[in-house]
């Protein structure tokens, strides 16, 4: 079942498949092609949808993902809530970000004002003809996806915690897995990335990173590799909030850039969209200050991926987040720096802006939930 429906999944030039092409793709037969399509259909993941009339011979009927099955992403960051719906083709149909500070609450408290979220946004859903089978969630932490544990997440304050998921999408037959944030992003972003190799960077309040190796996830023994954010770049700088000093994250964080910039107390910190707005006035503006703070920025997130690829070889940057917002002011720096400390390893054309805009770790969260789908279809038999 799930090499089938990995072949109706793909991208054909008609963007459907007949079972004939099923057939001729996979090495199965055509009664076996047929049974198994039958108990797709009947699992709703795949639909009939008219004849092909360019096949040889007889037309056959051609075949679809149901659009009417979706799977349910979510994300949990520093200074907001963000729950999105994505059909099983991939395409993002309902998208809701909520402003919030989860620095002030505890895990339970926090999940509960997301499932709230989930839950309107699966009325939303079913009101539209959409069936939601499972879901993602992205936290900016170290993850134990295996046992669904949050190990560390710093900047919202948790450490070992056990977020209720079944709350999110109670009765789901899949329910909901946990991520790290910048690696789902990572994952979303392969698809609008030809390298095979390359490390996206993620900007919020904090800095995270996403490894790509041989279009894989790398994320080493641990789960961990990828931790770009917490690369020393000063050794006499800030303390972090993950225990480190002088990490990335103490200089080119969102608040980091922002308290530099001057902005430390200012009426607009209390939201994250208000303080990039007004950062970027200052530096339309030519403020001295905040030009100098995302310079500094710049330079010291080259200096740490300069240092990450003599590790691990990628020769292709991603920035996201605030990171890709403040791309036009940061780049010189971090262009110099790269070259500074990898000579020749990034020309310009190596360091790109995400594809994906604020969706991309939503995206990636429901991007592991539709893996689950197409690997395991048989779980959804009825």
């Amino acid at each position: 079942m799930a090499l089938v429906l990995g072949r109706i999944a793909e991208t054909s030039p008609a963007g459907r498949r007949s079972r004939a092409q099923i057939s001729a793709l996979t090495g199965l037969t055509k009664a076996s092609v047929s049974s198994l399509v039958l108990e797709l259909i009947s699992s709703g993941l795949v639909t009939e949808v008219g004849l092909n009339q360019q096949s040889r011979g007889r037309p056959g009927v051609e075949l679809e993902l149901n659009p009417n099955k979706a799977v349910l992403g979510a994300e949990i960051n520093v200074d907001y809530l963000a729950v999105g719906v994505v059909s099983l083709a991939g395409t993002l149909l309902m998208h809701e970000v909520r402003e919030r500070d989860n620095r002030s609450d505890g895990v339970e408290r926090v999940i509960a004002a997301l499932s709230q979220q989930c839950a309107v946004t699966a009325v939303a859903a079913e009101k539209e003809g959409i069936d939601v089978l499972g879901g993602g969630l992205a936290v900016p932490g170290l993850i134990d996806a295996a046992g669904q544990v949050v190990v560390s997440a710093p900047n919202l304050g948790w450490k070992n915690a056990r977020p209720d998921l079944r709350v999110l999408l109670p009765g789901s037959p899949l329910g909901v897995v946990l991520c790290n944030e910048a690696n789902a992003a990572a994952l979303a972003e392969m698809d609008h990335q030809s390298d095979t190799d390359f490390m996206f960077v993620s900007g919020e309040v904090g800095v995270g990173g996403g490894l790509v190796v041989g279009r894989e996830l790398f994320t080493g023994a641990d789960g961990h590799a990828g931790e770009v954010g917490h690369v020393v770049v000063d050794p006499y700088g800030s303390d972090c909030l993950c225990g480190g000093r002088g990490c990335l994250e103490t200089v080119a964080g969102q608040d980091a850039i922002a308290d530099a910039a001057g902005l430390a107390g200012h009426p607009a910190r209390s939201s994250r969209s208000l303080t990039l707005s007004v950062l970027l006035g200052l530096l339309k503006e030519g403020d001295a200050r905040a030009l100098s703070a995302v310079e500094r920025a710049g330079f010291c997130l080259g200096l740490a991926l300069a240092s990450s690829a003599r590790i691990v070889p990628f020769t292709l940057v991603v920035l996201g987040g605030h990171l890709a917002v403040l791309d036009p002011w940061l780049r010189i720096s971090l262009m110099d720096s790269l070259q500074r400390y990898s000579a020749g390893k990034f020309p310009s054309g190596n360091v790109l802006v995400s594809a994906l805009g604020s969706t991309g770790a939503l995206l990636g969260a429901a991007g592991l939930a539709l893996r689950s789908v197409l690997e395991a279809p048989h779980t959804l038999r009825r």
